[in-house]
């Protein structure tokens, strides 16, 4: 019989912590409700004690889920498991998820404890925390360098104080997937409650082993992965979601594991993602890279046309994509326009199709012949919406390599039109300056990145950049056929995200 696992999602929490990955309120809860759509069990919303920032949007999070349990992280401390609470009991399910360092190393070093220390720690906190809270979670830090004798006593005390969850994590991801069978069998063998809960691993990918670990674990009894969209994480990442649900689900016949995931979601979720962080997964990355069902040589291209399994061990559509190579132009209409999205796995209101529709016309007025990822370009872009203090209005730029080069940008707020001209190393750097003059804020370029979304001479240039104005980044997405105005509305994208944060704007 199949086993069930749950599907732990800490995007939002371990996955946000990776550099260059943060996100703003309404894009954390544009993530959150995907991860709803995915129909992830378990929503890490954040660790509400980290900033004021992260304690709004843990708790926005709880207002807005109703179809998964949302937790946060909280260390061993009263003050993590108040903050935890206060933003989470606006969840229909809520779980505290509480932790403390158990390897030698850590106590040592950096908690400065004795064994004896930590377990009493443990066991009060967990009882602490149960006071609000009937759902516990439990995590020993660094699990895989601590001694399993150990753990298992303490799993028991924690257990009998009221975790219903004990996550074994490889915090360090040091661990290999036999290693980490025996280690939790022997916990299991040692520990005379742990049957009585959900057993969660939580596992990184330091040594590229975090899916193989995770799927190890469920063998020695585990119960419920923990996991990111694409990887994402400290470090070199969490365990990949869609890489252990297409697991899971492709080798039924091995594994003998099932969950509640709608795979159909997987690439929407990942697309989304990217777009919020400005972080593009890798070409050849699983399950949900470009080239993870494409085709290029002869021989694969034929044995895929006669029958589809000779090279592909999953189905696109099982994912979310569409094997359809219609290609669309100006001469479409909206019938067609609004077919392709249904077929892509987009569904939008009037009012947004109206909008998607004008610009995808917009857009075959430069382009000969459309693609799936242009379409899928302009609905990204309009996912996340938020209100623009700037607009571009037009650009001029003069440049060559014996002149330095000069932009003029004229900009739009509300009734107001705005001119600035300045001179850069480039057409892309005059541009970027005379927008910075038009803002009046101080600005540090610290990333800033150009790639094509279709093939072809008229394909679609996507900029995205990062912006750092009071030590904070901010991501900065702009799509066109010219590269220099990409570039700008990225740049005026991230301005105004710094325009909201500062004057309070971003709301929900």
């Amino acid at each position: 019989m199949a086993k069930q696992i749950k599907i732990f999602d800490t995007t939002l929490r371990d996955g946000e912590q990776s550099p260059g990955c943060s996100m703003n309120l309404q894009e954390k809860i544009q993530m959150a409700k995907q991860l709803e759509l995915l129909k992830v069990d378990v929503i890490e919303a954040g660790f509400a004690i980290a900033s004021p920032g992260d304690f709004t949007s843990v708790k926005e999070i709880a207002k807005h889920i109703k179809h998964c349990t949302v937790a946060s992280l909280a260390r061993a401390l009263p003050k993590d498991i108040d903050a935890a609470w206060e933003a989470i009991k606006y969840a229909k399910s809520p779980r505290i998820h509480t932790f403390i360092a158990t390897s030698p190393i850590h106590m040592k070093y950096k908690l400065q404890m004795e064994p004896e220390e930590v377990l009493e720690n443990a066991v009060n906190i967990v009882k602490y925390a149960k006071k609000y809270c009937e759902d516990i979670e439990f995590s020993a830090e660094d699990a895989t360098r601590s001694n399993p004798e150990f753990l298992a006593m303490l799993f028991d005390k924690v257990i009998k104080a009221g975790a219903t969850v004990i996550n074994i994590p490889d915090t360090v991801g040091y661990t290999t997937p036999d290693e980490y069978y025996h280690f939790i069998k022997t916990i299991r063998e040692k520990s005379s409650q742990l049957d009585k809960v959900d057993i969660s691993v939580h596992c990184h990918n330091d040594l590229g082993m975090a899916v193989a670990n995770t799927l190890a674990a469920q063998k020695a009894g585990a119960t419920q992965f923990e996991c990111t969209v694409n990887g994402i994480g400290e470090r070199a990442g969490n365990a990949a979601l869609e890489e252990i649900v297409m697991a899971m689900h492709t080798r039924k016949d091995v594994l003998g594991l099932y969950c509640n995931i709608d795979t159909t979601q997987i690439v929407r979720t990942s697309k989304l993602l990217s777009t919020i962080t400005g972080v593009q997964v890798q070409p050849n990355k699983a399950i949900v890279g470009t080239n993870a069902f494409a085709h290029e040589s002869g021989i694969h291209q034929h044995g895929v046309l006669q029958e589809r399994t000779t090279y592909e061990i999953m189905t696109p559509e099982s994912i979310g994509l569409s094997q359809n190579k219609m290609v669309l132009g100006k001469h479409s209409g909206k019938h067609a326009f609004e077919d392709r999205l249904k077929i892509l796995g987009y569904e939008l209101s009037k009012e947004e199709l109206s909008k998607a529709f004008e610009q995808f016309k917009e857009l075959a007025d430069k382009k000969k012949s459309i693609y799936d990822k242009d379409i899928e370009a302009i609905v990204t872009r309009n996912t996340i919406v938020y209100p623009e203090v700037y607009k571009l209005k037009r650009f001029v730029i003069n440049s060559g390599n014996t002149i330095t080069s000069t932009a003029t940008v004229v900009l739009s707020n509300q009734d107001r039109v705005i001119e600035e001209v300045s001179i850069g190393d480039g057409p892309v750097d005059a541009a970027f300056k005379a927008v910075e003059k038009i803002a009046g804020i101080e600005i540090t370029l610290e990333d800033y990145g150009l790639h094509s979304v279709t093939e072809g001479k008229d394909a679609q240039g996507e900029a995205i950049l990062k912006l750092k104005h009071d030590e904070k980044i901010y991501t900065g997405r702009g799509l066109s056929t010219d590269v220099v105005e990409a570039s700008i509305k990225a740049y005026i994208s991230a301005v105004n995200k710094i325009i909201y944060e500062i004057e309070g704007i971003n709301e929900v």
